[in-house]
């Protein structure tokens, strides 16, 4: 059965029996094979199904709303039962049946890694990464008891381990033994080794490390001070969130994985660690100055996020993640929720702690308002349809997407700003209110609903119960509904005023061009644009416009001289063919976004805004 669903009694006594026994599943990993990107895994069972055991491997690892078919890196698979080998058959995309025996079993396969994001398994010389849902297969009928993991190191590298697993029996470098209570437990523990550079500091008295890889080479490179000390007042300040009157932290330790690449990004969060993505030059070097510049800022931003994730989602959790499917989708119309507030508390959070300036802050908001901005799909897409249709939209992005879909992470962040405002400028307290009844009602160790997960429709009432607001026509306008949020008035009672800048040539057009060459390649049509009444479409190359060449450059100029309403020519190729298709200018939307902070607030603006962003 899957590692997520409720055991039955009679499932429930056999996994007291294993567990009595100290029978469950067993794994050692072994990275022989790092050229060929190969991890070598060995399972063994003492008591296997005497029908036949069946093993399976998940099929999307949680955070990642999309289904990976992590079976397709199974590259070879045997079973043995002491010397005999077993017959082995694959029975679905992600499940084999083995022969039976009496046991003990032991499993032997092969699974491919080279997926340098943070959700699946890398192998190679420099460093090894995995989540376990990619690469240990679980045994069905032993989800709910103990499994153990054996890692051994590869031969003649002095690589160490990073994860927070439990150790059982570990040498000096981590390699060795670790425990996890489920199956469950033991995916949500990534597990990276190579050569680690630890910085480890403590937050409300918590063990907290950043580990980074390539540790050799960036430990003269990284200001670790700097790192230890922001961190801690991104963990501390989210602890106190949550906890006001006496903060703890919710695990034992805490650890961010961290994996710095020339060009990556990205970040998955677990109930106690993260992994990270980021590029070399966001670190901060021990000779920056008081900035460390926009890409720090951003990795704190993105260490702000995931860590926010460890009381929102992983353990505040919706009701149809409650119990995790690891087989199939789990849909909910929710993902606005836990990662559209966490989007807009990962930015609030650096300002409440002075990580970031105001106005810093306001150029964060100000890039997703503008995103959103450039973004047709948000009167096609509500909010809770965007959410639920994220397994089969949102990660498989096209050249019409932002036409078609709008982000649940942008847009729901914008959305807690809004009811933020909302709820402040009426007196009727705040969202730290309704995230901390969040936390004692569905995800604190002793909260009363906690194995039941939040309901699709929860929130309204619990924004009323937390600060005493009627927002059921809010939900019903702007989570249901796809009416604009009222951001510039309520942005101007806490003194900050929006405006709009010129906009660029190509958004005014709705186009968005690949302007490497002097032939600009269409990426995209916005709809009800310029672009799509002359008839471009997506990968169409610009030839000429009104009889010019169509660089970038010429288009600016021409752009700058227009007026509405004139008829402009194009010349595209398309499979081959010249095309010429003319349309008529339109008259002039608003530029992209920008806030500032009103020169002369209010007394009252003042006080509403220092109680938003501190200080």
């Amino acid at each position: 059965m899957p590692a997520s669903a409720k055991a039955s009694p009679a499932a429930r006594k056999r996994a007291k029996a294993v567990s009595s026994s100290s029978a469950g599943p067993r794994y050692r990993v072994r990275m022989l094979r790092l050229h060929a990107h190969v991890f070598d895994v060995e399972l063994e069972l003492d008591r296997p199904d005497p029908g036949g055991q069946e093993l399976w491997l998940p099929v999307w690892v949680p955070g990642s709303y999309l289904v990976r078919e992590f079976a397709r890196h199974v590259l070879d698979m045997r079973a043995f039962c002491g010397r005999r080998e077993l017959g082995l058959r694959k029975t679905a995309k992600n499940r084999w049946r083995i022969e039976a025996c009496e046991g003990p079993l032991r499993v032997q396969l092969s699974v491919y890694a080279h997926d340098a994001s943070v959700r699946a398994a890398w192998l190679d010389p420099s460093r090894g990464f995995f989540n376990a849902s990619s690469l240990l297969p679980a045994a069905a009928g032993f989800e709910h008891v103990e499994h153990q993991l054996s890692l051994e190191p590869p031969p003649e590298l002095r690589w160490s381990v990073a994860t927070t697993l439990p150790a059982r029996r570990v040498d000096e470098r981590g390699f060795g033994t670790y425990a996890a209570r489920d199956y469950e437990h033991l995916v949500d523990h990534p597990v990276a080794c190579g050569d680690h550079l630890r910085i480890a500091f403590r937050a409300c008295g918590t063990p907290h490390e950043m580990v980074l890889e390539h540790g050799s080479r960036l430990r003269e490179q990284v200001d670790q001070r700097r790192l230890a000390a922001d961190l801690r007042r991104i963990c501390e300040a989210q602890i106190a969130l949550f906890e006001p009157e006496a903060p703890r932290a919710p695990f034992r330790r805490y650890a961010f994985l961290l994996a710095p690449s020339p060009t990556g990004w990205g970040g998955l969060e677990h109930a106690d660690s993260s992994a990270l993505i980021c590029a070399e030059a966001d670190l901060p070097h021990p000779r920056d100055g008081a900035d460390a510049g926009a890409g720090y800022r951003r990795l704190l931003g993105l260490c702000s996020h995931e860590y926010f994730h460890a009381w929102n989602v992983k353990r505040i959790r919706p009701q149809a993640l409650t119990p995790i499917d690891l087989e199939r989708e789990n849909l909910t119309g929710m993902l606005w929720l836990f990662e559209g507030f966490t989007s807009y508390y990962d930015d609030l959070v650096l300002r409440r702690t002075g990580l970031i300036s105001p106005q810093q802050y306001l150029q964060l908001l100000a890039e997703a308002m503008r995103a959103v901005q450039a973004t047709p799909g948000r009167h096609v897409q509500s909010l809770e349809q965007a959410s639920f249709d994220a397994w089969i939209k949102f990660y498989r992005p096209d050249e019409n997407t932002p036409n078609a879909t709008v982000s649940y992470y942008t847009l729901g962040g914008l959305f807690a700003l809004a009811l933020d405002l909302h709820l402040r400028s009426r007196g009727k307290g705040c969202l730290d209110d309704v995230m901390r009844l969040l936390w004692r009602r569905y995800g604190r160790a002793d909260a009363p609903l906690r194995e039941q997960g939040v309901p699709e429709d929860a929130l309204p009432a619990l924004v009323r119960e937390a600060c005493g607001a009627d927002v059921r026509a809010w939900f019903a306008r702007h989570v249901r509904g796809r009416e604009e949020l009222p951001l510039q008035r309520l942005l101007a009672g806490f003194g900050v005023e929006l405006s709009h800048g010129a906009p660029e040539p190509a958004d005014a057009l709705g186009l968005r061009l690949d302007g490497a060459s002097s032939w600009p390649m269409v990426r995209f049509v916005r709809s009800a644009s310029w672009a799509e009444q002359a008839g471009l479409c997506a990968g169409d190359v610009l030839v000429a416009v009104n009889e010019q060449q169509a660089g970038t450059a010429n288009l600016a100029r021409q752009w700058r001289r227009a007026r509405p309403g004139q008829s402009w020519s194009v010349h595209a190729m398309r499979d081959g063919r010249l095309l010429q298709l003319r349309a008529a200018l339109p008259q002039p939307e608003p530029g992209p976004v920008q806030l500032q902070l009103a020169a002369r607030p209010s007394a009252a603006a003042l006080r509403l805004r220092r109680a938003w962003l501190g200080g």
